[in-house]
């Protein structure tokens, strides 16, 4: 190639267009979902959008699950309509399950979609549905904030903890046909003996709270260095160890309450306590298997809602439900409303969603679907579907 060849030649510079700040509108549709009683939008975050020049239009009993009242939305500037097909013409539509069968026909090409999903659950037909939409979504569990933080999947793990502390002072009540036993400590009394699998966020949550509840906690986990970190922010009252079967076999068989809390693996958490481990345990000791979502840690666990959440298996107490943050539905609103509104307010000031994905690869993170194509691999690639990297579309 010559020099004067246009390889060579130089090029124009492309300079950043001035930013011009963009309005948009939301839909919040009512959550389909069986037993999801979450909702993406809190009255606060669209008195927030609202107040920043955003339309919110809110489906008539969307948040009444979590507590709030159509009036409440209203009073903030929310639109409140009754019609779905409302809800589902706006620029962009948030809510905390995928969306049903139903929903996906609603969609219209050029939408965003903004909502939870678990990969490992969908199937081609669901895939193919949604992509020929020609919509852009984004999922909830992938958004990254600028320090590398997946902060939905942490939020809704921080109150997973909890809540599996709380489960197991429910079923360990007489009242419930559990042991009887108090979780929190009296003097004179030995304590409780609670073992948790995992020490990522779920499981760092429950045994800070087992702990300052007076409980002998022990925690599992295959990384040294989560163990270290979780020791490091709880103190020297917690028995950690990684995954030796025999030591663990024997903490299994002493525990009055196991919780699984395991970081899936290629999609899957490891399933690391056996049936036989399980039938080794005291009488209706209970089994908390948070992990169920991505296949639980307990040979054991099945598949439950909120309507049907626990059963008894060699005598031991089960609980496997996959959406335990519903529980606690108000809390677990606010904490999704303040991503939500984060989302959508950077968005708004980066002057729409082309300047939005151009600028910030925390928001590329989440996308799987980019104007109905595929920009997810772990999507894609199982049932032959091409796709394509987000940074290519751009």
């Amino acid at each position: 190639m010559k020099i004067n060849e246009p390889g060579f030649m130089p090029q124009e510079e492309h300079l950043l267009v001035p930013i011009q700040p963009e309005s948009v509108l939301i839909g919040i549709p009512k959550e389909q979902s069986e037993f999801e009683n979450r909702v993406a939008l809190t009255p606060e975050g669209v008195y927030l959008l609202v107040e920043r020049g955003h339309s919110v239009v809110v489906e008539q009993g969307a948040g009444i699950s979590s507590g709030y009242t159509d009036l409440e939305y209203s009073e903030v500037g929310g639109i409140i309509s009754s019609n779905r097909d409302e809800i589902f013409d706006c620029q962009l539509v948030v809510k905390v399950a995928k969306p049903c069968a139903e929903e996906i026909k609603l969609f219209k090409p050029g939408q965003i979609l903004l909502s939870a999903i678990d990969i490992n659950s969908l199937d081609q037909e669901y895939i193919n549905s949604l992509r020929k939409k020609g919509v852009t979504a984004f999922n909830y569990s992938k958004i990254i904030d600028e320090e590398g933080r997946a902060s939905f999947v942490r939020s809704m793990s921080e109150i997973a903890g909890n809540e599996s502390i709380t489960l197991a002072m429910e079923y360990l009540n007489s009242l419930s046909g559990g042991l009887g036993y108090s979780m929190a400590g009296v003097t004179g009394v030995p304590p409780l003996e609670v073992v948790i699998l995992g020490a990522g966020t779920v499981g760092t949550v429950a045994a800070r709270l087992a702990v300052a509840l007076g409980a002998k906690v022990k925690v599992f986990d295959s990384s040294l260095t989560r163990l270290q970190r979780l020791r490091d922010h709880i103190g020297a009252d917690v028995y950690t160890c990684t995954i030796q079967p025999r030591i663990l076999s024997n903490a299994i068989k002493e525990c009055n309450v196991a919780i699984g809390a395991m970081r899936p693996v290629n999609g899957r958490s490891p399933m690391i306590i056996s049936t036989e481990m399980v039938s080794s345990m005291q009488e209706k000791s209970i089994i908390i298997d948070v992990s169920i979502d991505n296949g639980g840690c307990f040979e054991t666990s099945e598949l439950r809602t909120l309507e049907s959440p626990n059963y008894i298996k060699h005598g031991v107490i089960h609980y496997s439900v996959p959406n335990i943050a519903s529980r606690v539905s108000r809390t677990a609103s606010f904490a999704l409303n303040n991503l939500t509104s984060s989302f959508i307010l950077r968005i708004g000031e980066e002057g729409g969603i082309e300047n939005a994905l151009n600028r910030n690869e925390f928001l590329r993170k989440g996308i799987y679907i980019y104007k109905g194509t595929i920009t997810h691999r772990e999507m894609a690639e199982p049932y032959g579907i091409p796709f394509t990297e987000i940074d290519l579309l751009l």
